[in-house]
């Protein structure tokens, strides 16, 4: 079997997303003066709108980020200006004197999204009202196709919470993405569940791309257009009867920007007690340009976990990226680096609906973050080859007629064998895996509607299935290159969901926001990669230890289990690229002594 990625599927004009990008992007991280271009997000590209050259508009401050800081005078830019109070109409009139336009208010972030020429950024740097400015930076989606069934309801133990009778029901999900058509699976007795929808982009609040409907029905479809007589698989969501509050950020060719996923997280704040929001899903991103404690986009999910709503990300689809010598590691995307939020990787089911042989997805993005070494992704979800919504006008179907469903797969008629839904659509990335763990989060709320965000994160993450293949490997099947895969925490994090388990475990972190952060890493004196004593690791207890939530992967030292060390003594951690890393780690450390033996080896996985 092989693994076909979103960058198999995409041509490098249809991305997942926009410059915020949908996760099942990929790109070169060392072409880092090229545009986003592929359906891949990598991260550390910058954006060709910030294309550096020979005139620098000012020198170098820490109040402007690295992306800015060669732009030419004459260039025109739009930037995020952080401030240190709420901005006032004298902070805009500011920048307005300096030749630039207020494009959009983002209070949450006490921010404002502005055009404005390159000169004018030193002088606005200089303003002490100033705390940080960005580039607006664009966003992509995570995801791609299938040609087996997914199982991923087997593989999560998901009939266990639809047999409680639990269904997202009362429960408010914020899906910020490309948009929502309306489709018979997210109606309830001809009543859509899609209760409110705003547009950030375009003409509408309608999915004119594709994304974001997929999206949509992995969390809460309910399969009446696979379901009845003559029938024999239905294509069904996780929580099939949440409300959805629809936020559209990115364009009929998946492109968006940061101010406009601001503002949709501002709103579904606004929106929290209207439509009873307690969880918001993120299968899109970017890359990491700075600490996630001056990134704007970064702060705005922390203020919507501050407000009380779980926060699910796509950790990014780079993980084949070897272009800086990591082999992936290090690639996680911006905000799924932030440590408040519950980033998801992405698993392969290979078809079957047994857990006990699922293996991480090659294009997963795997941590630790850029410039903070944050332990990411947290939990992993099944998004290898998804069946999803979909309708044929969409952008991604007209590119990609291939990915339709046909009836010969899905076992079902009418329509007659060989014959193209129109209903169903196959995608791949941790764009696919986000929804799933939205979906479980909302089945958790609906059971305990007191649970807090961070007692929801460390619940999933404790709970998780951990005894995962620890090695594995996937062929290209376009050019026939080989990906090996180690399921150690910067991979897998704690490991894969088990709603089941989430459901029946009644282990309560603290309430206080931020009391479930995740972890650190560091060099400790011997040379050891350590995960460092944070609130995070404390949790409260001594139910929340290491062991107990990652498992027992290995960072540092002897692993009982007798497998090859991931990190040694010969790691360099340097502090001049990659954020501080230099480095990580050579082929020799990634992969330890070999391969252990009589450990089965997947040589192809199918259908990545």
């Amino acid at each position: 079997m092989q693994e076909r990625s979103a960058g198999d599927m995409y041509s490098p004009n249809h991305r997942e997303a926009s410059p915020i990008m949908l996760t099942d992007e990929k790109v070169d991280r060392s072409k880092r003066n090229q545009c986003w271009s592929a359906t891949w997000g990598g991260g550390l590209v910058i954006a060709c709108v910030l294309l550096l050259t020979a005139a620098f508009a000012h020198a170098a401050t820490p109040k402007v980020s690295s992306d800015l800081q060669g732009l030419r005078a004459s260039a025109h830019v739009n930037v995020i200006i952080q401030y240190r109070q709420a901005p006032t109409a004298a902070n805009h009139q500011k920048v307005i004197r300096q030749g630039g336009a207020l494009q959009r208010e983002l209070g949450v972030v006490k921010a404002g999204a502005y055009s404005l020429p390159g000169s004018a950024i030193a002088n606005l740097a200089a303003d002490p009202d100033v705390a940080y400015i960005t580039p607006d930076r664009p966003v992509f989606m995570h995801g791609t196709v299938s040609q087996t069934l997914d199982y991923y309801e087997a593989t999560l133990n998901t009939p266990y919470g639809w047999q409680l009778g639990l269904d997202g029901t009362g429960i408010g999900v914020a899906v910020i993405d490309s948009g929502i058509t309306e489709m018979p699976d997210l109606q309830t007795a001809r009543q859509n569940r899609v209760v409110y929808n705003q547009n950030f982009v375009g003409w509408d609040a309608n999915d004119h791309y594709g994304h974001g409907t997929h999206v949509a029905g992995i969390l809460a479809g309910d399969g009446s257009a696979s379901h009845g007589p003559g029938f024999r698989y239905t294509v069904l969501g996780v929580a099939q009867n949440v409300n959805i509050v629809n936020l559209r950020v990115l364009d009929q060719n998946g492109q968006g920007n940061d101010s406009q996923v601001i503002a949709a997280i501002q709103t579904a704040i606004q929106l929290k007690n209207t439509y009873n929001i307690r969880v918001i899903n993120l299968s899109l991103g970017r890359p990491v340009y700075e600490s996630y404690t001056q990134d704007p986009l970064c702060q705005a999910v922390e203020q919507a976990w501050q407000a009380g709503i779980v926060v699910v990300v796509a950790a990014g689809n780079d993980g084949r990226d070897n272009s800086a010598n990591t082999y992936g590691y290090g690639t996680i995307g911006a905000p799924g680096n932030d440590p408040y939020v519950i980033t998801v990787g992405a698993m392969n089911t290979l078809g079957q609906p047994y857990r006990t042989n699922d293996v991480p997805a090659s294009y997963s993005s795997k941590g630790p973050t850029m410039f903070d070494h944050v332990v990411k992704p947290d939990i992993v979800a099944p998004g290898n080859q998804i069946i999803s919504l979909y309708q044929p006008a969409f952008t991604l179907n007209q590119a990609y007629p291939g990915n339709e469903v046909n009836a010969t797969l899905l076992q079902y008629g009418p329509p007659p064998p060989g014959n193209k839904s129109g209903t169903y659509f196959i995608l791949s990335g941790t764009s696919m895996a986000t929804p799933m763990v939205t979906g479980a989060v909302a089945l958790m709320l609906e059971q305990n509607p007191s649970l807090t965000p961070d007692q929801v994160k460390a619940r999933l993450m404790k709970t998780a299935y951990k005894n995962l293949v620890p090695y594995s490997a996937a062929t290209d099947p376009v050019t026939q290159q080989v990906y090996n895969m180690q399921a150690d925490i910067f991979t897998v994090g704690a490991g894969l969901l088990d709603v089941q388990a989430a459901l029946t475990n009644t282990d309560l972190a603290p309430a206080t926001p931020g009391s479930a952060l995740s972890p650190t890493v560091m060099q400790d004196s011997s040379g050891n990669i350590v995960v460092t004593n944070s609130p995070a690791l404390i949790w409260g207890s001594g139910v929340w230890g290491n062991t107990v939530v990652w498992g027992v992967s290995v960072i540092a030292g002897n692993d009982p289990a007798g497998l090859p060390v991931l990190w040694g003594n010969t790691v360099c951690w340097g502090n001049t690229t990659l954020g501080g890393f230099g480095t990580i780690w050579s082929n020799t450390v990634v992969w330890g002594v070999g391969q252990p033996q009589g450990e089965a080896s997947i040589t192809a996985i199918n259908g990545e």
